[in-house]
């Protein structure tokens, strides 16, 4: 029995001297962060596919059954819409060959705009990338979370894949108005869309925003508390990443968040 917790980083400047050493050579910085987390998001290879070399860094500082849940460069997703990225896959999937098994998952984020009408590219999409590697997919488009034929159908193409429907929950981040500079601007940025927690696969993957206030993001997680112990009896292996607008405290809630889950389900493995 596994639960993985991470956060989106693993270096923030609010963690340094506080969570993590500093100062702290860019080459030590995963390898501490490990030592809290036994998983992390890569949103940087949205923006940029890293050099083989980097990758080989992240490998020798994790162990093997660390898990990255690597995002697909945007060049991929939303410039090219998953249509003629042959290149720029090629050249993603072979920088992240030094992480082995420490590739937990490669995520498709799809943009809002990437409704039920392109359904048919994700398929195509999916039935064209190597079976070596598992895959997630994040959409955003709100007729995916409120028409329920529009779901079934993206849970078709999904499960015809074997691939997982990562959920965003930010439901509690926009119960309540803004309360900070962060939460303004996580405000404008974050997606607003129902909850959704069905599990397609054996390995779910689940992204949590909540607040500020460590309050309310406690609070905020209570029903994930519980789903992710029912998944966990069902043999299931889930991650589970928490955001707050700021993360200064994201590193400690993950840890938190495992603690509560562990105390619900005490046969669950300890973190680091």
């Amino acid at each position: 029995m596994r639960l993985h917790v991470g956060c989106a980083m693993w270096a923030h400047p609010p963690w340094q001297g506080r969570f993590l050493p500093h100062p702290l050579a860019p080459g030590e910085r995963l390898r501490a962060y490990a030592s809290w987390c036994n998983a992390v998001e890569g949103n940087t290879t949205f923006y940029a596919t890293p050099s083989r070399g980097t990758v080989e860094s992240w490998a020798e500082q994790t162990a093997p059954d660390f898990r990255f849940v690597l995002k697909l460069p945007k060049s991929i997703t939303h410039e090219r819409r998953l249509v003629e990225f042959d290149d720029e896959l090629k050249t993603f999937l072979t920088a992240m060959e030094p992480l082995e098994s420490r590739a937990h998952a490669l995520w498709v984020q799809l943009p809002g705009s990437f409704g039920p009408a392109d359904l048919g590219t994700l398929a195509g999409f999916l039935r064209r990338l190597p079976a070596v590697h598992r895959y997630a997919v994040e959409v955003r488009h709100r007729a995916f979370f409120e028409d329920a034929g529009c779901a079934h159908n993206l849970e078709r193409v999904l499960a015809g894949a074997g691939a997982e429907w990562v959920p965003f929950d930010t439901t509690v981040f926009f119960r309540g108005r803004p309360a900070s500079d962060a939460e303004r601007d996580a405000w404008t940025k974050k997606p607003r869309v129902p909850r959704r927690s069905v599990a397609l696969t054996d390995r779910p993957i689940v992204r949590y925003l909540g607040r500020d206030d460590t309050a309310e993001t406690v609070e905020g997680w209570r029903f994930w508390v519980e789903r992710v112990v029912e998944w966990l009896r069902e043999g299931r292996s889930p991650t589970f990443f928490v955001h707050t607008p700021d993360n200064a405290d994201a590193l400690s809630l993950a840890r938190r968040f495992h603690d509560e889950v562990r105390a619900r389900a005490p046969e669950l493995a300890p973190l680091p």
